[in-house]
């Protein structure tokens, strides 16, 4: 009996990235790869704009071999991330870096006496 059905939409985390595609594993027996064919609809110029290496993400199982404990995944046409952050611009302040200016001084004595105590 198969674990993983084909259509389903699983949790695995990314173990490697290659040229070709994306190492996930699923759980303690079975892991998978994400062809680069099944990344996305465009062209993938960079795999690793996609995912990095210890990122958890959504995957649809595509086939599965029991006698290997291997699986065949996608990340194409859905949502793969979890929890994704949006990023935002910096704003700069008024204050600029005048702020960091002030500190820098004592930073560095700080450190002066922490090395010199060595």
């Amino acid at each position: 009996m198969s674990k993983y059905k084909k259509g389903e939409i699983v949790f695995g985390c990314v173990t490697g990235i290659e040229k070709y595609g994306i190492f996930v594993n699923l759980d303690e027996y079975y892991s998978g790869l994400i062809h680069i064919s099944e990344v996305s609809n465009a062209f993938v110029r960079n795999i690793h704009d996609y995912v990095k290496v210890g990122e958890t993400i959504k995957v649809k199982v595509l086939e599965e071999d029991e006698k290997t404990h291997q699986v065949k995944l996608s990340i194409k046409d859905f949502d793969y991330r979890i929890g994704k952050k949006k990023i935002e611009k910096i704003q700069e302040t008024e204050h600029g870096f005048t702020t960091l200016e002030s500190k820098l001084g004592d930073w560095i004595e700080e450190k002066y006496k922490e090395i010199t105590k060595k």
